[in-house]
């Protein structure tokens, strides 16, 4: 009953923005011509709730892409249109200018948010870490995640990927979660796996589910898809690598049943252990089951500002690398979007990590 009320206060919440939005919008589009009232209505509401009717059927993906961008509105809209309205009722003979401004604003945001999505970069960073018994003196590593491979987050974005991270010529590429936008349709259905397929690395592609990888419900399709693609799927297990590294894939923390990770130690503590974990909810494990390499991904760095502000408090590290003892954690803002293909104060991005293994005391 408790969830029923809520769900109900948060649709009369989000009504009401939306229908304070349009009439703002309404307000200053009169200034310019007459507005049929009805016609607005009917379009400005399919717009506000196009990424729900999206999600009736596959059918309706262009709700779901207008929904998507209509976010947009939602994050920056609740900023400029308080602000807007209180300047035109101080100013109500500037309204036609101040709905200018707060329209070259939005466009800003869109032009700026998108070249951010859609130009991503690669962070170098360069580690040194205990060699144990390993025979490597070096490994280079590619960690990226969040890419929500679907419709916004597509096959050309993908491709952008594929060629980035092959000219880092890596010896391992760590995929950590949120690999398709919950369902994994559309990386069928436009092919993705024949362009995912042609990474190249030495000892091999691995990659752990996310978050949106349990909301879509289709885990079996999304792994029997990525080993089509060559890509390892680690679900709670841990392997040894080419007699040189472990590697440990955990399922992700939605999962209330996965594994503890002092299950998935490996039995012989004598190589390097490197970890993947979508969700970095807590380093402390990691650093006391004595992890060297501890990757993660899902904060996005709020994927737009002033979202990382709160991110900041959610997490120990929400973004970056951060050493704790002998453990180095990363942290990736994803290499692709949740929702709009918009990133503010967070771009869209892949790791080269350069690890040093070296006979330093750990």
């Amino acid at each position: 009953m408790k969830r029923i009320g809520a769900a109900t206060l948060a649709i009369l919440l989000y009504s009401a923005i939306v229908f304070y939005f349009g009439w703002t919008v309404v307000t200053w589009l009169e200034v310019f011509f007459p507005i049929n009232y009805w016609l607005f209505g009917i379009v400005w509401g399919l717009i506000a709730y196009g990424f729900i009717i999206g999600r009736i059927n596959h059918s309706l993906r262009f709700f779901s892409i207008v929904g998507s961008y209509w976010m947009i509105i939602m994050e920056y809209g609740l900023i400029l249109f308080p602000i807007a309205t209180l300047i035109t009722w101080i100013f109500p003979s500037e309204l036609k200018m101040i709905g200018w401004i707060v329209f070259i604003l939005l466009t800003l945001i869109f032009i700026k948010g998108t070249y951010n999505a859609y130009t991503p970069v690669v962070r170098e960073l360069s580690i040194r870490m205990a060699k144990r018994d390993s025979n490597l003196t070096l490994l280079k590593v590619v960690v990226a995640s969040d890419f929500h491979l679907g419709l916004l987050s597509n096959k050309t974005h993908l491709k952008r990927f594929v060629k980035k991270a092959n000219e880092e010529q890596p010896d391992l590429i760590l995929l950590v979660g949120d690999l398709v936008d919950d369902d994994p349709i559309w990386f069928v259905k436009n092919g993705m796996s024949e362009v995912m397929k042609q990474l190249t690395s030495t000892y091999g592609v691995y990659g752990v589910l996310g978050n949106h990888e349990y909301y879509g419900k289709k885990i079996p399709l999304l792994v029997e898809e990525m080993e089509a693609s060559n890509v390892r799927m680690l679900l709670d297990e841990t392997i040894l690598v080419e007699d040189s590294f472990y590697l440990t894939g955990r399922e992700d923390l939605t999962n209330k049943e996965r594994k503890q990770l002092s299950e998935l130690v490996p039995n012989q503590r004598d190589l390097p252990w490197f970890v993947m974990d979508h969700t970095p909810s807590n380093l402390l494990i990691p650093e006391k089951e004595g992890v060297d390499f501890h990757v993660s991904g899902h904060t996005h760095r709020g994927q737009m500002w002033p979202n990382h502000l709160f991110t900041r408090k959610l997490f120990e590290l929400d973004y970056g690398y951060k050493q704790k003892g002998s453990l180095h954690a990363i942290v990736s803002s994803g290499f692709g979007f949740w929702g709009p293909p918009i990133r503010l104060g967070s771009q869209s991005e892949l790791w080269s990590v350069h690890i040093n293994l070296e006979d330093v005391k750990v």
